[in-house]
């Protein structure tokens, strides 16, 4: 009778400490687990013209699909309907990496808000929104908002 209560006690133990372990051992991110935070940019726009086709490029991004360097291509022209800024936009980081998205800016006040939902090679899933602000003091561009990367579904490839 001792033995088989010992036994039981012992077995017990065994599964608390396996869930235990299994329960604090780091979590393991793998592609297809979404993944997501906060999102911190700035960009320069000495190419940007205004019109469309015209660029800006990041300058520093908390990031790694978006590299410095990386540029966001803007699709309207500015101003129209006037005072605004209101183009599709593609984040263009190379090598096929795009994600695109919708940027509005109001020219008064340089602040506006910019939405990303898909996208190609390293943006496949991808999301984010940001907004938009001007540092008058260094006139860069700051993004800050939130990303997410959706897990894409297994296609068999």
């Amino acid at each position: 009778m001792k033995f088989k209560v010992m036994t039981a006690r012992i077995g017990g133990a065994l599964v608390l400490l396996a869930v235990f372990l299994l329960s604090s051992r780091p979590e393991v991110v793998s592609a297809g687990f979404a993944r997501n935070g906060s999102l911190h940019l700035t960009k320069e726009c000495s190419a940007y013209t205004g019109a469309p086709g015209s660029f800006c490029t990041f300058t520093s991004s908390n990031l790694a699909e978006i590299r410095v360097g990386s540029r966001v291509f803007y699709d309207q022209a500015f101003g129209t309907p006037v005072g605004l800024l209101d183009s599709n936009v593609v984040l263009d980081a190379g090598a096929g990496n795009r994600a695109i998205g919708r940027c509005t800016l109001d020219s008064t006040t340089l602040l506006g808000l910019c939405t990303f939902s898909d996208g190609t090679g390293q943006f496949a899933g991808f999301s984010a929104r940001v907004n938009v602000s001007l540092d008058r003091k260094t006139g860069l561009f700051h993004w800050d908002g939130t990303y997410s990367f959706d897990p894409q579904p297994d296609r068999g490839e």
